[in-house]
């Protein structure tokens, strides 16, 4: 992580209540976003009594694309089976999980074949799910996948009559932040929502995605593997949330 985004996302965050989030629609783009970027929030909301609802938008297979006995099919399922076990760590009922299984590593960006399709049924799932507020990866979160759902939610939201709250959760800009990634001047306000009374079921969750925090899947030496090092960075007793100030406000 840069010094400049240390300074940014540490300086004088808004503190709020996870509970004023009510009713969240939560979008990952891989099984294990959901835990990493906003899982102890998830585990609060749920505690409260809120309904959550996860979209896992793409298949996750290119974690491990050269594997012998983890071909795209197989690890797609195992994949999904940890992130249904992640959601049970975190109160959230199977029921309220969807995958739509977009290719991982090439989930369409704004002008490409597919994504007005996709973001129209996006649309019609935010319209029948009515929350109150969305958890989507920063838009310029540097990874292609996590920047392509933000670009499907935002143009999903144009369909909407009533625009919920959006709030970005941070995942690969701990890491490979680059200064051009921040928010520019007055474009977003960083929040943060206490989380340490739900540490314990946020590191379960993350836990529960095997075949991303340990050696579970040997045989694949280009492997993605979320190293202790990683994880540092979502081991915390808070998570911080950026959003979006809109016409100044």
């Amino acid at each position: 992580m840069t010094h400049s985004l240390a300074n940014y996302l540490h300086e004088d965050p808004l503190p709020i209540d996870a509970r004023a989030l009510g009713k969240t629609l939560v979008l990952a783009p891989h099984p294990d976003d959901e835990s990493l970027g906003c899982g102890g929030t998830l585990a609060l909301l749920r505690q409260a009594d809120y309904p959550v609802h996860v979209v896992f938008v793409s298949d996750g297979t290119q974690s491990h694309p050269n594997s012998p006995t983890y071909p795209a099919d197989r690890l797609r399922d195992l994949r999904e089976a940890e992130a249904r076990a992640a959601l049970v760590e975190l109160g959230i009922p199977e029921a309220m999980s969807t995958f739509l299984r977009l290719p991982d590593r090439a989930v369409p960006v704004a002008g490409a074949p597919g994504f007005n399709e996709q973001a129209a049924a996006l649309a019609e799932q935010i319209q029948s799910f009515r929350p109150t507020t969305v958890l989507v990866p920063y838009e310029r979160d540097p990874h292609p996948d996590h920047r392509a759902t933000y670009q499907l939610l935002d143009e999903a939201l144009k369909a909407v009559p009533t625009r919920p709250r959006v709030l970005e959760y941070l995942i690969w800009l701990w890491e490979l932040g680059r200064p051009d990634d921040l928010p520019k001047p007055n474009e977003r306000i960083v929040l943060k929502i206490d989380i340490h009374t739900a540490v314990e079921q946020k590191n379960r969750a993350i836990q529960a995605h095997q075949s991303q925090v340990t050696r579970l899947i040997n045989d694949d030496p280009s492997a993605f593997y979320l190293s202790p090092e990683l994880l540092s960075h979502f081991d915390m007793p808070y998570e911080l949330f950026v959003e979006k100030v809109i016409d100044g406000h």
